[in-house]
């Protein structure tokens, strides 16, 4: 399979940037109620997934721009205003649909770059995809 052509691979990630800014992890924090007030047993594993998120961000801008393009997601959703709103029960299958969705952009990434996708990009992309299924597992037992 020919490699892709570096702006569809700086297109793919952007794509997994633009998923990652808008997950609901990336609007949580220490401060958020439903991790301020969850026990320890959910606190701590919620508290590393949204350090996680951070870490994906990072890393997916740091690769877009190693490549020779720039990190630029398309859109960002608001949905931060409402989680006050939510209580962490209800919150809790959100985040782990969130999490197999965001297993299912990373692995449509990797096909549509097919094997001709460059070692640091497939790498990067299964490193995210192993981290978001232990946290999808995490989140389906909580």
């Amino acid at each position: 399979m020919p490699t892709p052509a570096p702006a569809a691979v700086i297109d793919v990630l952007n794509g997994l940037l633009e998923a990652e800014l808008s997950s609901v992890f990336r609007f949580m924090d220490e401060s958020t109620p439903h991790v301020s007030r969850a026990t320890a047993e959910v606190r701590r594993p919620l508290q590393e997934m949204i350090e996680t998120n951070r870490r994906h961000c990072a890393q997916l801008a740091q690769l877009i721009e190693a490549l020779g393009g720039y990190p630029v997601p398309r859109s960002i959703r608001p949905d931060e205003q409402y989680l006050a709103y939510l209580s962490l029960k209800f919150l809790l299958p959100k985040l782990a649909n969130e999490k197999r969705l965001t297993i299912q952009r990373h692995e449509n990434a990797l096909k549509s770059l097919g094997k001709g996708a460059p070692p640091e990009v497939a790498g990067l992309l299964r490193g995210h995809i192993a981290e978001h299924q232990r946290d999808a597992e995490v989140l389906d037992r909580a």
